[in-house]
């Protein structure tokens, strides 16, 4: 520590347990940041940056990368909860609740004195058993179009409104479905979000084919195209400026005539050679051709009804930006939700229920592991209970007296039993 002194006398040097106080309250600051945000019933967050801006938002990866984190523990947990969602596109809010969760209890054995390289041991224990435990309880299903809806739902539910939700769920899986391939993987890429300030939020819809952001490029041109050909180009139809700064000098005007002569020639040339592939690839029948640039603003153009669409679009509709990025933000959340269940082909209830089980599944697991490592185990067990606990807790109802009902629910039922955030009353999960 000394040597640290000497290289840098400003140095702020943490021994032992107050470096470990200092890195748990760091988590346990965010975990209650985040903890309000769980569940269909939790709150929005506002964010307002330095320039004033204003985003408002539940989704827990929109707010770990939004703020601004200097700890460098909280930190390194906001870059595992953004790893979760680069995997599995949902769950940063839960991540970060059992990790608070975690530390919070391993502090409570260390202050007792346990080493903590014994609850480490126990939380690896933990670990194995509890993904031993997820094999078991996992439920193989046939994913059709109303187990994914469901799926689609869970998700949506607790990124926007209940009845906004509900619109997007059925739009989410019916993109997916109209992208998958038999035997191949989901890309994702396929299904674009483009969005449109206009009406509400309810009247976003799925498009079976492509919008563009742009309209007609002459007033003259047809606004409706039936069975048309189309022609997609990524080169301008105008004449482009040179990328670097560069000047033209005249000595006549005649010499300036024939610089605009050159440019107009330039872009005759590349339309009589889009005329000359109309004439190969259209012959002489009476469908319309069109052809889309890439560039223009505010119009859309809207390309649908195609044959076995590979690619669709998601036309996100709201009345200001604030609502149109938190939509884009659950559709996303969404589109991974099912392409997951798809590859996983498999779920597992939700509402806490795995949550409890696999508590309890630890704690008669504890007695087989040797030594003070099943305290870690115990801790383990104690911090998965964070999730039915914070579900209650944003719904109005009190989490000790609803954990403990769930709990021996649990017990007498063998069954998988979440709390109803309705109710407040256990329930079995489904």
């Amino acid at each position: 520590m000394a040597a640290v002194k000497t290289l840098n006398p400003k140095a702020e040097v943490a021994r032992a347990q107050a470096a470990l106080a200092v890195n748990i309250s760091a988590a346990r600051g965010l975990q209650d940041v985040l903890r309000t945000n769980l569940g269909p019933k939790g709150t929005m967050k506002m964010l307002v940056s330095g320039a004033g801006d204003i985003k408002l938002t539940k989704d827990g990866n929109v707010l770990l990368h939004e703020m601004q984190i200097q700890h460098p523990t909280a930190s390194l947990i906001a870059k595992v909860a953004t790893a979760q969602d680069d995997i599995t596109g949902d769950g940063t809010t839960s991540n970060v609740l059992i990790i608070g969760e975690l530390l919070k209890q391993a502090d409570l054995y260390i202050s007792e004195g346990l080493h903590p390289r014994i609850i480490t041991e126990g939380f690896e224990a933990a670990k194995e058993k509890a993904l031993q435990f997820l094999e078991q309880v996992k439920v193989s299903k046939e994913m059709d179009r109303e187990t994914l809806i469901d799926v689609a739902r869970t998700s949506l539910r607790t990124k926007v409104h209940a009845e906004l939700a509900d619109v997007l769920t059925e739009a989410v899986v019916d993109s997916i479905l109209a992208i998958k391939k038999q035997d191949e993987p989901i890309d994702l890429f396929m299904v674009e979000i483009m969005e449109m300030k206009h009406k509400s939020e309810t009247d976003t819809s799925l498009i079976r084919g492509l919008v563009l952001d742009h309209g007609a490029r002459h007033p003259d041109m047809k606004k409706r195209v039936e069975d048309a050909y189309i022609l997609t180009c990524n080169v301008s139809l105008e004449y482009e400026k040179t990328e670097v700064n560069s000047g033209f000098f005249y000595k006549s005007a005649e010499e300036r005539e024939k610089l605009v002569k050159a440019e107009r020639k330039f872009i005759e040339d590349r339309v009589k050679k889009i005329i000359e592939l109309k004439k190969k690839v259209c012959g002489d029948s009476d469908k319309g051709f069109v052809v889309i640039n890439q560039k223009g603003e505010e119009k859309f153009t809207f390309i649908e009804k195609c044959n076995n669409p590979r690619s669709v679009t998601l036309l996100i509709k709201g009345p200001n930006k604030h609502t149109l990025t938190q939509i884009k933000d659950a559709i996303r959340d969404g589109l991974r939700a099912v392409k997951n269940a798809i590859d996983d082909g498999c779920v597992v209830p939700g509402a806490g229920a795995v949550e409890v089980a696999m508590a309890e599944a630890l704690v008669k697991y504890k007695p087989s592991v040797k030594g003070r490592a099943q305290l870690g185990v115990q801790a383990f067990a104690d911090a998965l209970l964070i999730i039915p606990k914070v579900l209650a807790q944003n719904s109005g109802f009190d989490l000790q007296e609803t954990l403990v009902k769930v709990q021996a629910e649990h017990s007498e039922s063998g069954q998988l039993v979440g709390v109803d955030l309705n109710t407040g009353k256990e329930d079995a999960a489904v």
